[in-house]
């Protein structure tokens, strides 16, 4: 038998080769598949409408179907301005507009499609008549009138409240309490006194403005609360922004928004501290939750620690020799992670007079500034503090007064 020459065979094989390949590429599941390709996006009509509210009678709304996936052009767009009882196309096309004849709440559907799989989106959209007028909110403002040190404060943008846990035991060395803030929306006006009111399920209260509760794409319009007035329960230390939304009874709407500041004391009084008689100093701990989160804007402006002691107990039992009878405590800061950021060790122990102290005693405060709770890298972020006490003497000492302060305004 002849053989073909090697430079034909070679060639042919090429030839081969590639009319393998081009099959290959024309065939799903070809074994040179290296499986990595993308896979095809969901179909999913998302649509939103402007204005979002306040529609009235011969308003025009445009309606944008953009966010609908996958955005590559493959979609095609049905509208129906008033879907109940209707099965009517009303326009096509990524983004329409259209003009609402009657006062009333409608259903208003989006139907997207890329010739194989369909998707829909229902909204509602409520029209007032044309002669409405938009409400407006109006949350009341207040302060306390004093703080916990009978400071008079005074507020006249935002709601400040201070807990003064004057009294707080040795049992309990952690920021528990919380408060209630009376929320009063009460001055908010209907827009026309003549024919329009608002209920008092028209007053919707959202405390949490980053969570979208009811799903309808505004996250600042949720009902935690509803009413007039009404008292915001178990709310701890912190900084919060809420906001109000009121509806008249023409379906006219208006926002407003409030920064509330809960502001916190604790007081420990007239409790004793033991002795470093095993080689280790003495310490109390004391727990605190401090916020500092840029994002939800709930930022502590400082903390400041107290501590008041007598500087000699008067049954202390001296040592021959030793000046053992003279107190010096200090105050220890802890981050969450347990590292060191602060105490008082630097200030001479003849120079412990902070605020008003008398001859007798011995008074400190550590100062912790706002930036050292920032979650930056160069600080030591928020979260649960640990306040010390220590005692690195050997005798047991009395303690006066140590005070824990948050100052979220």
């Amino acid at each position: 038998m002849n053989e073909s020459p090697p430079h034909i065979m070679g060639r042919y094989a090429r030839t081969l080769l590639m009319a393998g390949l081009m099959l290959c590429s024309s065939l799903a599941g070809c074994i040179f598949e290296d499986g990595a390709g993308a896979e095809e996006e969901e179909v999913l009509a998302v649509f939103s409408f402007n204005p979002s509210k306040n529609v009235k009678v011969g308003t025009t709304v445009s309606f944008d179907a953009s966010s609908s996936t996958p955005d590559d052009g493959s979609l095609t767009y049905r509208w129906n301005f008033d879907t109940e009882g209707s099965i009517d196309i009303d326009a096509t096309g990524l983004t329409a507009t259209w003009t609402f004849d009657e006062a009333k709440t409608y259903k208003v559907t989006l139907e997207v499609s890329d010739g194989s799989s369909t998707s829909e989106q229902v909204r509602e959209l409520t029209v007032a008549p044309e002669s409405a007028e938009e409400p407006t909110a109006e949350i009341t403002q207040y302060a306390d009138d004093e703080d916990c040190e009978d400071d008079e404060i005074t507020e006249t943008r935002h709601i400040l409240v201070w807990i003064c846990a004057l009294d707080k035991s040795m049992t309990d060395r952690s920021i528990t309490e919380t408060t209630t803030v009376q929320l009063d929306a009460s001055s908010s006006d209907s827009g026309d006194s003549t024919s329009q009111y608002i209920p008092e399920d028209g007053y919707a209260w959202d405390l949490d403005l980053t969570v979208d509760k009811d799903n309808d794409g505004d996250a600042e319009n949720d009902d935690d609360l509803v009413g007039a007035t009404v008292d915001w329960s178990n709310v701890a230390p912190g900084e919060y922004e809420i906001g109000l939304t009121v509806t008249n009874n023409v379906e006219m709407t208006d926002s407003a928004t409030i920064r509330v500041y809960v502001s916190y004391a604790g007081y420990w009084n007239d409790f004793e501290i033991g002795g470093n008689n095993s080689g280790n100093a003495a310490e109390l701990d004391f727990d605190a939750i401090i916020h500092y989160d840029n994002d939800a804007g709930n930022t502590i402006v400082k903390a400041q620690v107290e501590l008041e002691y007598p500087k000699e107990d008067g049954d202390c039992t001296s040592i021959p020799g030793a000046d053992n009878c003279r107190a010096e405590l200090d105050i220890f800061a802890y981050n969450e992670e347990d590292e060191e950021a602060a105490n008082t060790t630097s200030t001479d122990i003849e120079s412990r007079d902070d605020g008003d102290c008398d001859s007798e005693q011995d008074c400190i405060h550590l100062k912790l500034s706002g930036y050292m709770f920032n979650d930056a890298d160069s600080t030591y972020g928020d979260g649960e503090w640990t306040l010390k006490i220590r005692n690195d003497r050997v005798n047991d000492f009395n303690i006066d007064q140590f005070v824990i302060r948050l100052y979220y305004k």
